[in-house]
């Protein structure tokens, strides 16, 4: 015959609480104390039958509106914390920008929170709400669509003061701040930089050239300073090495290639397209780090074969070649950082997409007055 199982009124009694006082369901409490979850039902539904008291003199009834009442303190606290979490790049701003946060979120969060963790007042929202559109308003929105246009096409890589710039061209006039402003509303951040390692290799024999330059990269004309670096790429074929020639007056890529090892060959092809493409003239200061494969003989010959001045930078200091090093920091930022590539070939085409596409023809750049490279070029031909 199966033995009943008997539990101590004070036992039930502790069980209750758990249920009616600690707020835990009774699948939870049952599961705790290894009973029955039918007999905690059981236990539960006759203490609320009887009233029974509980420490404190409180009902059952007193103590469910107690839990309730903080079930609902505990959802609204979390409710705030998420509103603040998620608006608080519009707590600081005005009151416009308070309103367009709480309509694009008013399915989520109830008015009441949202008004409350922006300091404003329901009645003000819907005003807001229901009245017409200002002039202002229908400008900003038109703004704002140019401004996730121009972001798309900028690749997510510029900031407010070049987008200035990018917008300006396309006929949109609009203060710095105004589109700080607007590109927070819409949620548009540039992408992330990250750090990067340098490839040189300084530890041979070769005889190392004089540094020219000493950092001052003012050419005042085209082809009158290149320099020049290797950085790799990771692909899941292994490292794909990339050698790049840079104009510093223009900040044009004038020569680059890339390859399997990081050869002579290597920079050597990048050194012959520059050439081909531009047809310097000699006396133009050619700039690189200590590397091997701009120190061996065979570079260095070319160099005097198209009348180059060799400049190297001392040993361990990348801002003697700062230029190129700026170079990396975009294509890395900007492209390589924020894709995987499966083989070297796809690495390529992105590359070189990049540099014939973007770098040069596309991207503005600070020091040249916010133009591109051929732009630049293009005009400092006409006023030559």
């Amino acid at each position: 015959m199966k033995k009943t199982q008997s539990y101590t009124p004070e036992f039930r009694s502790e069980a209750v609480k758990l249920v009616l006082e600690q707020g835990l369901t009774l699948e939870l409490a049952a599961e705790r104390l290894a009973i029955p979850k039918s007999t905690l039902a059981n236990w539960t539904s006759a203490a609320r039958e009887q009233g029974q008291k509980m420490p404190g003199g409180r009902s059952i009834s007193e103590i469910e509106a107690e839990i309730t009442r903080l079930r609902k303190e505990l959802k609204q606290v979390r409710e705030e914390r998420d509103v603040n979490k998620k608006g608080h790049r519009v707590l600081c701003q005005g009151h416009a920008a308070k309103y367009a946060f709480m309509k694009a979120w008013r399915a989520r969060y109830s008015v009441e929170t949202m008004s409350r963790v922006f300091s404003v007042s329901r009645s003000g929202y819907y005003d807001w709400l229901n009245r017409p559109p200002s002039a202002r308003d229908i400008e900003d929105e038109r703004l704002k669509v140019a401004i996730q246009a121009a972001h798309k096409r900028t690749r997510e890589t510029y900031g407010a003061r070049r987008l200035q710039k990018e917008l300006a061209d396309e006929g949109f006039d609009a203060g710095r701040d105004r589109i700080v402003r607007l590109r927070q509303e819409l949620g548009l951040r540039c992408r992330q930089k990250r750090k990067f390692k340098a490839t040189t290799d300084s530890n041979h024999t070769l005889p190392v050239a004089e540094n020219l330059l000493g950092q001052e990269f003012t050419p005042i004309a085209p082809n009158q300073i290149w320099v020049t670096d290797i950085t790799y790429v990771a692909t899941l074929e292994g490292w794909l090495y990339l050698a790049g020639v840079k104009d510093v007056f223009s900040c044009e890529i004038v020569g680059y290639a890339m390859g399997e090892r990081m050869t002579q060959a290597l920079t050597g092809a990048a050194l012959f397209r520059a050439v081909q493409q531009k047809r310097p003239p000699p006396g133009l200061i050619h700039h690189s780090d200590r590397g091997s494969q701009y120190c061996a003989h065979n570079y260095q010959a070319i160099l005097k074969q198209f009348g180059m001045q060799a400049s190297m930078s001392r040993k361990g200091n990348c801002y003697d070649n700062a230029p190129m090093e700026s170079f990396w920091g975009s294509l890395k930022n900007e492209l390589v950082h924020h894709q995987k590539f499966t083989t070297r070939e796809e690495a390529k085409a992105a590359i070189q997409e990049y540099i014939e596409i973007f770098y040069n023809r596309q991207r503005r750049h600070s020091r040249l007055g916010y133009l591109s490279p051929a732009v630049f070029a293009q005009q400092f031909m006409k006023t030559a």
